[in-house]
């Protein structure tokens, strides 16, 4: 490692006081990355309906440039990730990475409450900035606190975790209420108020990583030679620089932007391919067996990060919502999969447990194909809903899609989990983090497919039950045929493997 950060070897590691039989500054990362994570979906349920409100005056042609525009910077905000990481550890220094990334979230969260269409845009370019140096890195704190021969250390990721969908789970709720219930008028959402409340969230976990950084005992900070602000500065000045170019990236249009995140996977696989047949024949098919698992990430993405683009419109104008005078909130639906992430990944976690002991565990390529399968499950229901439960008044029944977004989260407990764990042992030795990238940047190129798709599924004038149909039908034989496909291949991929489990 660089001087740009202390390194923490197992040896250096500080000793922490004990909360709850986790050192104690795990508990100050967890609520940093809640009230972050608060900020991030507390705007999700509101992005793209008022993107139609505000820039197309409500008319549902709007659909679909909302939705792609929404696919954009969900695969920017990953893409970021990429050079977030090498940020922390070449130049800045882990949390300085953090404290910066915050501010320009903050920044862009309040900038987007300005109803200008440019302005929003810039807006969104600068929290794509800010996560790219915030995301990755909170992340990779948490497992400094403990060493690689921890027992704890997979328990502490899990209550970080869990820190990241209790923010999930509140922050569409409170929003809603703020936006509609409190300030809203005449029926109309205030989602500007939407957006300043996840931009106060994002100053919460500003200043509440500030204060408690101290409890980290130097790990993540810089290391001595890396102390002074000129790096610090020459770190804003980048981010002030790359904000005009995340801006023309969403500008361009998600077909524009497909070509150049295809461009720069396909460089990056390149990259590790060479560096693999350099490495000798079990190096050179691990890579392979990545790429292969890397194609299949992109196909389960692009379907399931549906939930904030043609989910929500579905959500809004094709599902049965109403209950004895009261309307379930849209803004609602988000926070499902927060649930059923708390309540079903003990149950997937056990089923893992249970059928090892038989012998019978899934390889890595076949859980893939189990994400990919329950997804699929999940837009077969809609395709059934869509085509069989329509009722008179042109909607289908609440249930279905609550238990669509339950089925998508079982599909992404087994697959998302093992993702990045996979590449640590796939990935050339001296390429780990290039390998990371592709991971990223694979499920970045999934989130844009997922806003072109949405927009299939909204028409060109909004969102009908034909339209939905017509789409949803597609997404669930894409789907299937993928799973089939990546389980029949399964053996083949794990032999690639070389034994990695």
């Amino acid at each position: 490692m660089s001087g740009a950060t202390t390194q923490a070897t197992e040896a250096s590691i500080p000793e922490f006081k004990q909360i709850m039989g986790h050192p104690a500054p795990l508990w100050m990362l967890f609520m940093t990355e809640f009230w972050e994570r608060f900020a991030f979906y507390g705007i999700r349920w509101a992005l793209v309906l008022y993107i139609v409100a505000q820039f197309f005056s409500g008319d549902a042609s709007g659909q679909q440039t909302a939705s792609a525009l929404y696919g954009s910077y969900l695969a920017l905000v990953y893409a970021a990730a990429l050079f977030g990481g090498y940020v922390a550890d070449r130049v800045l220094g882990y949390q300085r990475s953090i404290l910066v990334g915050a501010v320009f979230m903050a920044a862009g969260l309040f900038a987007i409450a300005i109803p200008d269409d440019t302005i929003f845009k810039i807006g969104l370019a600068t929290i794509i900035v800010g996560n790219g140096l915030f995301k990755p890195n909170i992340s990779t704190m948490v497992g400094k606190l403990y060493s690689v021969a921890d027992p704890r250390r997979d328990s502490g990721f899990t209550i970080f975790y869990m820190g990241i969908n209790t923010g999930a789970l509140i922050a569409p709720v409170l929003t809603q209420i703020l936006a509609e219930q409190v300030f809203g008028v005449g029926g109309m959402p205030s989602y500007k108020v939407v957006f300043m409340a996840a931009g106060v969230g994002m100053l919460i976990s500003l200043v509440w990583f500030y204060i408690g950084r101290a409890q980290l005992k130097g790990i993540g900070a810089p290391a001595a030679e890396a102390t002074g602000l000129a790096r610090v500065a020459y770190v804003v000045i980048g981010c002030f620089a790359v904000i005009p170019v995340a801006y023309a990236l969403l500008a361009v249009g998600a077909n524009t932007l497909q070509l150049v995140l295809t461009a720069l996977f396909l460089v990056l696989a390149l990259m590790l391919l060479i560096e693999g047949f350099r490495n000798g024949k079990v190096a050179r098919d691990k890579v392979i067996a990545m790429m292969v698992i890397f194609a299949f990430n992109i196909v389960f993405w692009m379907f399931f990060e549906q939930a904030g683009s043609s989910f929500t419109f579905l959500a809004d104008n094709i599902v049965r919502r109403d209950f004895g005078g009261w309307t379930f909130p849209t803004a609602w639906f988000q926070t499902v999969n927060s649930l059923a992430i708390i309540g079903c990944a003990p149950i997937v976690a056990a089923a893992w447990v249970l059928l090892a002991k038989r012998d019978a565990n899934p390889s890595i390529p076949r859980k893939f194909g189990l994400g990919i399968l329950f997804n699929a499950a999940a837009f077969g229901l809609l395709w059934f809903s869509l085509s069989s439960l329509v009722g008179a008044d042109s909607k289908i029944p609440f249930w279905t899609l609550f238990m669509v977004y339950v089925i998508q989260s079982v599909g992404e407990l087994c697959l998302s989990p093992i993702g990045l764990s996979m590449v640590t042992k796939l990935a050339p030795t001296r390429l780990v983090g290039l390998g990371m990238g592709g991971w990223f940047l694979s499920t970045g190129i999934g989130n844009n497919l997922s806003g072109i798709f949405a927009s299939h599924a909204s028409g060109e004038s909004g969102m009908s039950v034909v339209t939905a149909l017509s789409a949803y039908t597609q997404g669930f034989w894409i789907l299937t045929i993928g799973g089939v496909i990546l389980f029949l291949i399964a053996p083949l991929i794990q032999k690639l493997m070389h034994g990695v489990k």
